[in-house]
């Protein structure tokens, strides 16, 4: 039976325009790697697809400045919004330019989130995905960074922990972008209210973040999991590192709510990492996620976009997940025309040195897996 799912989407995330920096005089310019065009070409797949038909549009409002103010300073905020007046717009930190009219879709952006996350409290659906940009996991307090501006899914957590406070004590953000979400990290790193599980390619981007050793401070120790996977990780790292640790850090936490960091730079073709997912890889975690809030969360779960730079690779791999949110049968799945190229890619399976780091998180974090 198909679910009831919510999709965030708007015309005017498609305007964000980060411009590129000019590293030198001998760089022919080019596009910005955070294009439009993987989030239009996804968009586009749903809809030539008929499961765009499927979903329930939910549209978004902006984030509104107290809601910004839950991470972020006001120093920064002010920063934002007045430089995005200027025609040339402005740099938020490292390789986070932005150009004029980027407060207003970054808000709005936020604010993408937010409307799913309170669609699925409402009861309107059951879970949804945020196709939203510009993305959020690297942003922090007071900078941008990575490409990221405001932190969308930081943000969301703690309004709805402040929104309902009968309803929702925990909540549980994992985060598969194949860079560290560094900006989550630092948001959450002394509280207990929010667990946080990341998978990413190690010392990739951010350097020197996202160590196995950073398990949070004070309340929070414990509650921080990093899981920095070798470059060149397949479906059996991913697939290890859910058995042993994601899944059975979340059972034992049992969160009232689940957000997901859902980038697809993880992917095989993406130009800025260097893993070797399919498909395949990104439908086995969504499902695994939507399963484990089934058990939990009540079913109360939302995907929140973040990175993926593949043009011709991301819409599929957004397509999968959608498609295991709706329960799309096997048989009535979009056809993914380069995974048989990928699953022919060596060392998909498991390798001894990437088992050897997924069972050091397991060592650490050991009393929080299986506590319960």
């Amino acid at each position: 039976m198909a679910r009831k799912v919510g999709y965030v989407f708007e015309e005017r995330y498609m305007r964000h325009a980060p411009w590129s920096i000019q590293y030198s005089s001998l760089v022919q310019p080019f596009k910005h790697w955070e294009s439009p065009e993987t989030k239009r070409r996804f968009h586009g797949l749903l809809a030539v697809t008929g499961l765009l038909d499927k979903l329930q549009v939910i549209r978004p409002t902006p984030a509104t400045r107290a809601q910004l103010q839950l991470i972020h300073t006001d120093r920064y905020i002010d920063e934002i919004e007045q430089n995005s007046k200027r025609p040339e717009g402005g740099v938020a930190g490292e390789e986070a330019p932005y150009s004029q009219h980027a407060f207003e879709i970054a808000c709005l952006s936020a604010g993408g989130v937010i409307a799913a996350a309170e669609a699925v409290m409402a009861g309107h659906v059951q879970t949804a995905y945020a196709l939203t940009r510009p993305p959020g996991h690297h942003a922090e307090a007071d900078h941008g960074m990575g490409f990221c501006l405001f932190y969308n899914v930081a943000i969301t957590a703690r309004h709805l922990l402040r929104a309902f406070p009968d309803q929702l004590t925990k909540i549980a953000i994992v985060d598969y972008d194949v860079h560290h979400g560094n900006g989550t990290q630092n948001s959450f790193y002394e509280d207990d209210q929010v667990l946080f599980i990341s998978l990413h390619q190690d010392n990739n981007y951010p350097a020197n973040s996202g160590n196995i050793d950073d398990v949070g401070k004070n309340k929070g120790t414990g509650f921080n999991i990093n899981i920095p996977l070798p470059p060149g990780s397949g479906f059996g790292a991913y697939q290890y590192s859910f058995q042993q640790v994601v899944m059975p850090a979340l059972k034992n936490y049992k969160p009232d709510f689940i957000l997901v960091s859902s980038g697809f730079d993880c992917s095989y073709t993406d130009p800025l990492a260097s893993m070797i997912l399919s498909t395949r890889a990104f439908r086995f975690m969504a499902q695994q996620l939507i399963d484990v809030a089934s058990e939990v969360a009540k079913g109360r779960i939302v995907f929140a976009h973040e990175g993926g730079y593949s043009e011709v690779y991301v819409p599929f791999c957004g397509t999968a997940v959608i498609e295991e949110l709706l329960g799309v049968k096997e048989s009535d799945q979009v056809k993914d025309p380069f995974l048989a190229e990928a699953e022919r890619w060596v060392y998909q399976e498991l390798q001894d040195h990437q088992r050897k780091v997924i069972d050091r998180a397991v060592e650490i974090h050991k009393s929080r897996l299986h506590s319960n």
